[in-house]
């Protein structure tokens, strides 16, 4: 009696090429070094407390809002530099909106192991670079420099560091952004300079 044929979809790996994770049959999802990281990160720092407040913080930075709000009260307060002001909550809109625009690019989705726990919402699936740090590294930049403080130590990490206590972003994905933003925050201080000695 001949063997019935068998049928595969193509481009489908078998049962044989396939780990077994009890009650499924999908692939184990790659672990990559970043991905241990990640691991490592949550299972040391995300307790409640630290959890609480890395909520707030994705809440205040979300789309760069806190950001610009607090660029906005420095050009309403601080008059006589009000340009300036204007000039670097500009710098923090821009730097938020190109990080928007590398993730579109590059759509590296986020983390999805299945020992990362997803904490906060997002308003996209999008992981690469991290909008938050690329946004708050453009802002400690420059609203340190309007007020003579080095805030970038005070803010840039506890931001980057967040995002993976979060479990919605990876290493690699923070620290392209504060280097996004920290890119952004040179060139508008550039411009600022400029203008400053034209004027």
């Amino acid at each position: 009696m001949a063997a019935e044929p068998t049928t595969t979809t193509p481009g489908a790996a078998s049962a044989e090429e396939r780990e077994f994770i009890p009650g499924t049959w999908e692939p184990v999802p790659e672990v990559t070094t970043e991905t241990l990281a990640l691991r490592k990160v949550q299972g040391a720092l995300a307790k409640p407390p630290v959890v609480k407040a890395a909520r707030a913080m994705s809440l205040f930075g979300e789309h760069a809002a806190g950001w610009l709000a607090i660029g906005a009260v420095g050009a309403l307060v601080d008059r006589k530099r009000r340009g300036e002001w204007v000039a670097a909550t500009a710098g923090v809109a821009f730097a938020h909106g190109a990080s928007i625009g590398v993730k579109r690019v590059v759509r590296r989705s986020r983390p999805g192991d299945p020992q990362v726990q997803v904490l906060v919402g997002t308003p996209s699936k999008l992981s690469f670079p991290s909008s938050h740090a690329t946004s708050t590294t453009t802002a400690a930049v420059l609203y340190g420099g309007l007020l003579g403080k080095r805030l970038t130590p005070a803010l840039v990490p506890p931001m980057m560091v967040s995002r993976m206590v979060l479990g919605v972003h990876y290493p690699s994905d923070v620290l392209a952004g504060s280097a996004l933003g920290g890119a952004v925050a040179l060139g508008v201080r550039r411009f600022m300079r400029r203008r400053r000695n034209r004027g």
